[in-house]
């Protein structure tokens, strides 16, 4: 397995753990003194114990994730670092108005290409790449959801590759899940290590469930023309979701119904929701629920988990769905690769926020690069998530090489191929001690009528295994609390 030096956001340097430990000390960058001290002050056997009460609180929780193909761990706790992972003010300022740019752009490109097209007829990107999409659902072709919001919630995964090296690894603008873990991972680190609150001084993320609410209610269509409060539901698949959990979790905080597609029904184009005392109207559905499921008359009719009749009264503007459908062909990674083109053509600005260089195999002198490199790349399938399908060359066999290499030659046109990136680490409490390993960053970019808002931080997760760049909670990974704290 090839090794990877990468930047490590306490030290600077990947082997500074063992010499930190070893007498020889180690700088430490200005935001993780205070975690460092703490540490250093913090016997093995306290580390442990932490541990295990995070642990403990997670399972009286009940918070788990359903793993999907694995029989034997139906059900499972996302492993949970108690070290949390540090950006300076400085930092999340930067990111923050790269996150608003982008999110902006997601909904112009949106708008566009189920509108006018004004992007495909500048010649920024081929034709085929957007109409021929399976994300690109042709119901909403010259369609303009209510406020005219088309991803309302955002989950932007990020990666960092050096002190001032921040990068877009993926947009999710269609049903982005991992905002509950956010939040509990900072209730749980309140109730853990209340000191470290005191000496800094870490920004809120528990205003979300407040601030979602907001973004929901201000894209509502019957407020705006009655001034009545509006009424806004979460619709889920049901407890068998791998997300159930958050689902459940997020209504309860936002402090609205949780319905399944059971509870609603539609009459006269008009969703109402039943309760014991009658049917009531619904505004807003805030739907995690994938678009092939939503509404059986119109898209699969063997679904019983969607609403028959929602494609119609959604189109008549009676209710609003967070987010609109049709917008996975933003989550696409073919498309990923124009966004910085896109932002260009929508915002008239340079992107704040880089990509991370890509190779669309669609394209024959890419693809002959991509089989020429495979073993140095990282390849993914452009409708893929939860890092399924993917290959890390780096770290496969000859034969999985070879195997991948067949399925590029076969279709092309379903992956792209990006450079093996030395992510970023930070110190993570093992089981043999404090431990460089790798990190991503999911910020929750939330998009309203009238504005775009972040909860300064996000879901930070952390391949919990040594040397893996892996870092998702299907493959194994954990997470961590973010703190943003000034400099």
């Amino acid at each position: 397995m090839a090794q990877i030096t990468a930047f490590d956001e306490m030290y600077g340097l990947g082997d500074a753990y063992g010499r930190a430990s070893g007498g020889e000390p180690a700088a430490v960058t200005s935001g993780y003194r205070a975690i460092q001290n703490w540490l250093d002050q913090s016997p093995p056997e306290l580390m442990a114990t932490r541990r295990r009460q995070a642990e403990l609180f997670f399972r009286r929780i009940g918070i788990t994730f359903a793993v999907y193909g694995d029989p034997d761990a139906a059900e499972r706790l996302i492993p949970f670092d108690i070290v949390p992972r540090i950006l300076a003010r400085s930092e999340w300022d930067g990111l923050e108005a790269g996150l608003k740019q982008r999110v902006r752009a997601l909904n112009a490109f949106l708008a566009d290409v189920y509108g006018p097209r004004d992007i495909l007829r500048a010649g920024i990107m081929p034709e085929e790449l957007v109409l021929q999409n399976p994300g690109y659902n042709l119901h909403m072709v010259g369609k303009k959801p209510p406020g005219g919001v088309w991803t309302h919630i955002a989950g932007i995964d990020l990666v960092r590759t050096g002190p001032d090296q921040f990068y877009v690894l993926e947009d999710n603008a269609r049903t982005p899940s991992g905002v509950s873990y956010m939040l509990e991972n900072r209730e749980v680190m309140l109730k853990l290590v209340p000191e470290l609150f005191d000496q800094m001084k870490v920004a809120p993320v528990e205003t979300y469930p407040e601030m979602l609410l907001e973004t929901l209610a201000s894209v509502s269509p019957r407020r705006s023309r009655s001034g009545s409060a509006p009424v806004c539901v979460l619709l889920t698949p049901g407890r068998h979701n791998s997300a159930f959990y958050e689902h459940s979790f997020l209504a309860d905080k936002l402090g609205i119904e949780l319905v399944e597609g059971s509870d609603l029904f539609v009459r006269d184009d008009i969703v109402y929701m039943r309760t014991t005392e009658g049917p009531e109207r619904v505004d807003v559905i805030y739907r995690r629920l994938d678009d092939d499921f939503i509404d059986p008359l119109v898209f699969n009719p063997a679904s019983m988990l969607g609403v028959p009749g929602l494609m119609s009264a959604y189109g008549a503007g009676n209710v609003t769905l967070a987010n609109a459908v049709g917008t996975g062909v933003a989550d696409d990674k073919a498309i990923y690769s124009y966004m910085p083109d896109i932002v260009r053509f929508y915002t008239g600005e340079e992107p704040i926020l880089g990509n991370v260089p890509t190779w669309r195999c669609r394209e024959p002198e890419a693809l002959g690069y991509v089989l020429d490199h495979l073993a140095e790349l990282v390849v993914k399938e452009v409708d893929g998530s939860g890092g399924y399908g993917m290959l890390i060359g780096p770290h496969a066999p000859q034969a999985t090489l070879a195997a991948f290499a067949a399925k590029l030659k076969a279709h092309p046109e379903k992956f792209i191929a990006q450079p093996t990136l030395a992510l970023s680490t930070c110190p993570t409490a093992t089981d043999a001690g404090i431990a460089a390993r790798h990190v991503d960053l999911r910020p929750f970019v939330l998009t309203g009528a009238n504005d775009v808002k972040i909860v300064p931080g996000g879901l930070t997760r952390v391949a919990m295994t040594p040397g893996s760049l892996v870092v998702n909670s299907s493959q194994g990974g954990g997470t961590k609390d973010t703190w943003v704290v000034d400099d």
